[in-house]
C-alpha cells in the first residue's frame, strides 16, 4: 500500500505523541502534522491534503463533529477518522452523518486501528463491533417504514442466492440482522471477538459491501437472501 499520510488532531498532546509512535512505526504511515483544536485541523487540512484526519470529538474551538461538517462541505478529499473515548449514540450518529468515513473507540486495539486507517485510505468506511451495534439499531429503528414490495416473481430463487456463504457465515450475518453486536455474538458462539470480526469481514466481501449499514440493507433489498438467513 502507498504510503498513507495523516494529521492527528487532540487537544492532549500526549495522546497525540502515542498514536503519533503507534502509526509511524508501521511504516506505511506518516503522520505529516499535529494540532491541538478544530479550526487548526481544517487549516491545516487545506494546506498539506492528507489522505485522513484523525480527529476527537471534543476540542477547543471547534469539536471533531463541527469540524468534520466543514470539511465535508468544503468537498476534501481528506478522509476523516473519528477517535473517541465517546459512546454516544448521538456523537457517532451526527459523525457519520456529517461525512466521517469511520469511527473508533480509544479503547480499540492496535490492530484494529491500523486495519481502520488502511480501509479509510482507500475510501471505505470502518466501524469498530461496539460501534456497529450503535448502526444497527439506528437501521433497525428505521427499516419498518412502509415500503412497496417487489412482486414475488422478480425475487431470485435463493437457492440462486447463496454468495458462497458457509453455515457460520449464514449464522453471523443473521445474528448482525438481528441487531446482536460482536461481543455477544463471540459470547454465545464461544469464538474471539477478533474471529467474529474475521467473519464479518469476510461476510462483507462475499456480499459486496464495505460497512455494517449497507450489509443489513441488502437483506432488506434481496428478499431471497432474507429468506436464506432466517433458514439457517
Amino acid at each position: 500500500m502507498d504510503l498513507i499520510r495523516v494529521i492527528l488532531a487532540d487537544d492532549h498532546e500526549i495522546v497525540r505523541n502515542g498514536i503519533k509512535l503507534l502509526l509511524e512505526r508501521q511504516g506505511n504511515i506518516q503522520v505529516i502534522a499535529e494540532v491541538s483544536d478544530g479550526a487548526q485541523a481544517i487549516e491545516k487540512v487545506a494546506a498539506l491534503q492528507p489522505d485522513i484526519l484523525i480527529v476527537d470529538i471534543r476540542m477547543p474551538i471547534l469539536n471533531g463533529i463541527e469540524t468534520t461538517r466543514r470539511l465535508t462541505q468544503a468537498k476534501t478529499t481528506t478522509k476523516i477518522l473519528v477517535l473517541s473515548m465517546h459512546d454516544d449514540e448521538a456523537y457517532i450518529l451526527q459523525s457519520i452523518d456529517c461525512g466521517a468515513f469511520g469511527y473508533l473507540l480509544k479503547d480499540t486495539n492496535q490492530l484494529e486501528f491500523i486495519k481502520a486507517i488502511e480501509t479509510v485510505a482507500k475510501g471505505e468506511k470502518y466501524f469498530s463491533g461496539d460501534i456497529s451495534k450503535v448502526l444497527v439499531n439506528q437501521y433497525l429503528t428505521g427499516k419498518n417504514e412502509p415500503t412497496t414490495a417487489a412482486p414475488a416473481a422478480e425475487a431470485p430463487a435463493v437457492s440462486t442466492l447463496t454468495y458462497d456463504l458457509t453455515k457460520r457465515e449464514k449464522q453471523i450475518y443473521k445474528m448482525l440482522y438481528q441487531g446482536v453486536n460482536n461481543k455477544e455474538i463471540a459470547d454465545q458462539l464461544k469464538k474471539s471477538i477478533r474471529t467474529i470480526e474475521t467473519h464479518r469481514f469476510n461476510i462483507m466481501k462475499k456480499v459486496g459491501v464495505s460497512n455494517v449499514v449497507d450489509l443489513l440493507r441488502k437483506v432488506e433489498a434481496e428478499p431471497a437472501l432474507k429468506q436464506l438467513l432466517l433458514d439457517s
